[in-house]
Parts: structure tokens; C-alpha cells; sequence
């Protein structure tokens, strides 16, 4: 049914696309639109929001790849599925001096039409590809948690099975945004921009687009995560005691809890914008609410550069990891540094382990 749904997309999509070589691609809109075009939101406050999670967000999720592919030994479906979150960031990440650009000369596109596609695509698909990993993550870790003795335990060939089909689907599916222009020239003025303005025969395709992505990109990963951490949660609070062996479970429930509100923080918001902005323009209402759409999907975008700290550099062996890799510490010395640290604690009459 799904793949009938996006064949239909797809279609439709493929048949604009034909009609917008006969139709101008300008526009005149009006005074409280073309106002927040000239607005400081746009033009200053969004390329400033983009610029923090383009310099956090690039050497930390880099960072994360990294030390996933050469440090981390011994790879296990978590690692897997956290290098493909990474990896999604980072394709999300290095297309956003466009938009940084793009937004700093006044909403006015000047890289052409095939450029804005491509950012446009990269933009919601990384996005979407984003959440669909956290949602495999919440499962794992929960399966992990909830039944860790359990003979269907996740191997290494099923996430990364899960992780191919996952980048399949989100990509088949963005498919359609290339398919049809998003730039369209305001002849008040003067400015061509990039997705900021639809096309009154494009309307009502793009409504169909995004509410089927707000269905598959968000509704099904926030249940999914919802669901999962309760779980989680629920079989973490009957075996939790005060004695310090149950202290990794106290850690485990606040990062549950962390990485829950995150998601429902940054992620929320602009799904929720999305479905009011695309209502009120298939009801021909003034555009209200796009000031807080667009100002919500940048917010939505900090989650590309928080990831690598929540899921990442909480835990100790990611921490060392990422120090030994800052100092320039190749494996060997770090296994000879942890032997001599080993023998001195022996002399000592004491025992460490690292």
C-alpha cells in the first residue's frame, strides 16, 4: 500500500513537473507575506541559528564517525545504528552553507533551480532519515534493556539490513521533491526564492507530500519512541533499588528520558507547523503561520548537532575514544598506557581495571 502511495506521489509529482515549463514561475504575493521575507527572522535570525549547528554539528558528528569506524573495535547494533545517525546528520549538515547564504542575501536564490532541488531533498531527507534512526535506536535499546537473555537479540546483519532498508525508503521517498521547481521569482521584490513560496498549481501536491511524509517521518518514529521508552522506563523502575550496582540503571533512565524529551522538542513543533502552514494554503487562508513554520523547522535542525553529545559522549568508552583521538594516541600506545597504568596499580597492591 505504501509503495502504491508513492507511485501515485510520484506520478503526479512527474505530471507538474511537465506543466510548469507553460506556467511563469513568478509570483506577487502579499504585504504580510513579502514582510517576512524582509524580515530580521529570515534574514538574520534563521542563517545565525544555521551557522551554530553547522560548526557544533559537523566536527562532532565527524568526530562520531570516526571513532565508530576505526576506534571502536568490537561493533555491535547500537554503534551501527548510531554511525548511521551520524552519517544522516552530516549529509543534513553540509548542505546548510546554501541555506546560510541564501538567507544572509535576503532570501534571494542565486545558485539556479537544480541546486535549490538538491538542498531542498538533502534538507527534508535527512531530516526524516534522522528520525526513522532514532525510532531503530529506542527499539534497540529498549530490546536490550527490557530483554537482554532473549535468543532474538539484535545481530550486527540485521541492523545493518534495518540501516540499508531505512536510507531505501527515505531517499525512494524524497524522490518526488526533485521532480518539480521550487524556486519562484517575487517580482515586488525582485528576490528568487528557494521552497519559500508554492505555487498556487503546486499546492495541492506538495500538501499530499508533506502530509504523507509528516505520517511516515513523524508520526510513526514518535510512537514508535514513545511507546519503546515507556516500556523502558516501566521495567527500569521495578528492578531500580539504592544499592550502587543499580546506579548504571539510574544513568540509563535519565538518558531515556534526555533523548525522549529532545526528540519530542525538537521535532514536534515544526511537524505541527507543517500541518497547519499546508492546510491554511490549501484553504487559500493568508500565510500566519509560516513565520513559526519556518522558525520552528531551523529549531528542529539543533538536533542534528545535540545527537553526537546525547547518544555519543555520555558514555565513557566514546569519551576516552574521542580524547586518544584529539592527542593523537594510536591504539597501540593506548593498550601500552593502559598495561603500564594496570602494572603500577598492582605494585600498589590495588586492581583496576580499564
Amino acid at each position: 500500500m505504501g509503495s502504491c502511495l508513492w507511485l501515485i506521489l510520484l506520478s503526479c509529482a512527474i505530471l507538474i513537473n511537465a506543466e510548469d515549463a507553460n506556467v511563469t514561475n513568478f509570483e506577487s504575493l502579499s504585504n504580510t507575506s513579502r514582510s517576512v521575507l524582509e524580515s530580521p527572522l529570515t534574514t538574520v535570525f534563521l542563517p545565525i541559528v544555521y551557522i551554530i549547528v553547522f560548526s557544533i554539528g559537523l566536527p562532532t558528528n565527524a568526530m562520531a564517525i570516526w571513532v565508530f569506524l576505526f576506534r571502536t573495535k568490537q561493533k555491535s547494533p547500537a554503534s551501527i545504528f548510531m554511525a548511521n545517525l551520524a552519517m544522516s546528520d552530516i549529509l543534513f549538515i553540509i548542505w546548510l552553507p546554501l541555506k546560510i547564504a541564501y538567507h544572509f542575501n535576503g532570501n534571494d536564490w542565486i545558485f539556479g533551480e537544480q541546486l535549490c532541488r538538491v538542498l531542498i531533498v538533502f534538507f527534508y531527507g535527512n531530516m526524516y532519515c534522522s528520525t526513522a534512526f532514532i525510532a531503530c535506536i529506542s527499539v534497540q535499546r529498549y530490546w536490550a534493556v527490557v530483554h537482554p537473555l532473549s535468543k532474538y537479540n539484535w545481530s550486527n546483519r540485521l541492523a545493518i539490513g534495518v540501516c540499508l532498508t531505512v536510507w531505501v525508503v527515505v531517499w525512494t521517498s524524497s524522490t518526488p521533491l526533485y521532480l518539480y521547481s521550487h524556486t519562484v521569482t517575487e517580482v515586488n521584490l525582485n528576490i528568487t526564492t528557494c521552497h519559500d513560496i508554492v505555487k498556487r498549481q503546486q499546492a495541492e501536491i506538495s500538501a499530499s507530500y508533506f502530509y504523507t511524509m509528516w505520517v511516515m517521518g513523524y508520526l510513526i518514529p514518535s510512537v514508535v519512541c514513545t511507546v519503546a521508552y515507556f516500556l523502558m522506563l516501566r521495567s527500569l523502575r521495578k528492578t531500580i533499588r539504592d544499592d550502587p550496582a543499580s546506579q548504571k540503571r539510574h544513568k540509563v533512565v535519565f538518558l531515556v528520558v534526555i533523548v525522549f524529551v529532545m526528540f519530542m522538542v525538537c521535532f514536534t513543533p515544526s511537524n505541527i507547523m507543517l500541518l497547519v502552514y499546508y492546510s491554511n494554503l490549501l484553504s487559500l487562508k493568508k500565510r500566519y503561520g509560516y513565520p513559526f513554520y519556518i522558525t520552528t523547522l531551523c529549531l528542529a535542525s539543533l538536533n542534528s548537532c545535540m545527537d553526537p553529545f546525547v547518544y555519543y559522549f555520555i558514555t565513557d568508552e566514546f569519551r576516552n575514544h574521542v580524547k586518544n583521538t584529539l592527542l593523537c594516541r594510536s591504539e597501540r600506545t593506548v593498550r601500552r598506557m593502559n598495561l603500564n597504568f594496570q602494572k603500577d596499580d598492582k605494585g600498589d597492591g590495588n586492581t583496576t581495571v580499564f
